[in-house]
């Protein structure tokens, strides 16, 4: 996002898919609420690939209303990535995501900003009480938790669109497949504050979910990858270079054993493995050893990305400067 963000200006960045009937009342409520804050905003609609006209009506709504912008993809690249075109362009001080079916109640917004306001850097939605049946719900409590365990970052409802991040959040972060949900995590990773606010979930009157239950299979996966970036990302060969050293020192310890037994063998052939025992023995110590000499000289090969990577970008966090700066 720009560097030279407006502290005074709140960023609004709304993913549209098919959302043509739930555009102009989520406009009117947002107004609504940000007119008694006397609250500058700017409203960006990035749409998704509708094809509902909903872009038709972000170009009304961007006519008569100068605080709506609006970013149209040419075909559905995901949430994620509308996401990040957003926090591109954003401009506030401030940046909050919502999604666009109403469900996501705007008369949240004071009590976002008032935690921002509060010392919070990142500030995650809680539904509460959520409105979707059972078979929704469920997989996402569990998937939370897991999430929760994994990374130490316990937040009830780490899949809720509705979400405050100061800007310098923003900056240091890159998206990309479905690391949205992950943000608070990735942002924890880096130091920032992160808090949760229960929310007021409300039901769904337009159009239907986007989201089926291959959305926890990639939640899954996009897990096993940020507990890999924020645990390991700096330093890839304590985490691959530990496995190779473990499975390579198995397989030395099994071509010892069958040392010993030839040995042993050689002193009373009646005692001591088998052939058949002596083979298995002799390929599953060949695999690990070839294995965990995969595992580090992939590990080598990680450090050489994350040394490229670092000349280009800084792997620590700045919070303040005071002094006289070289």
């Amino acid at each position: 996002m720009p560097d030279d963000a407006d502290p005074g200006l709140l960023s609004l960045v709304i993913p549209v898919f098919n959302e043509h009937d739930s555009l102009t009342p989520l406009l009117a409520e947002i107004s609504e609420v940000v007119g008694k804050l006397d609250q500058r905003i700017e409203i960006i609609f990035i749409d998704d690939g509708s094809t509902d006209g909903s872009w038709q009506l972000v170009r009304e709504l961007s006519a008569k209303d100068e605080r709506v912008r609006g970013i149209r993809f040419r075909r559905n690249f995901g949430k994620a990535a509308a996401l990040e075109a957003g926090f591109k362009v954003a401009r506030g001080g401030v940046v909050m995501t919502l999604d666009a079916d109403l469900q996501d109640d705007p008369h949240e917004i004071p009590n976002f900003l008032a935690e921002i306001k509060a010392g919070r850097d990142v500030v995650s939605g809680w539904k509460k009480i959520r409105l979707d049946p059972w078979h929704k719900t469920l997989p996402s409590k569990v998937f939370n938790r897991m999430v929760g365990w994994v990374t130490k970052v316990r937040l009830h409802d780490h899949n809720c669109g509705f979400k405050a991040y100061r800007a310098d959040v923003l900056r240091e972060l890159n998206l990309y497949g479905e690391m949205h949900r992950f943000v608070p995590v990735l942002a924890a990773g880096r130091g920032f504050k992160v808090g949760e606010l229960a929310i007021h979930h409300r039901p769904r009157q337009f159009g239907h979910s986007k989201y089926g239950w291959q959305r926890f299979v990639k939640g899954f996966l996009d897990l096993v990858t940020v507990h890999f970036l924020t645990k390991f990302g700096r330093r890839p060969q304590h985490l691959l270079g530990s496995y190779g050293l473990l499975a390579a020192g198995m397989g030395f310890l099994g071509f010892f054993l069958l040392l010993l037994n030839l040995v042993v063998q050689l002193i009373d052939p009646s005692i001591g493995f088998g052939a058949l025992t002596q083979l298995y023995v002799l390929l599953l110590s060949g695999g690990l050893v070839l294995g965990g000499a995969q595992f580090l000289f992939t590990g080598l090969l990680a450090e050489l990305v994350v040394a490229r990577k670092m000349m280009e970008q800084e792997p620590f966090s700045v919070v303040e400067r005071t002094g006289r700066q070289e």
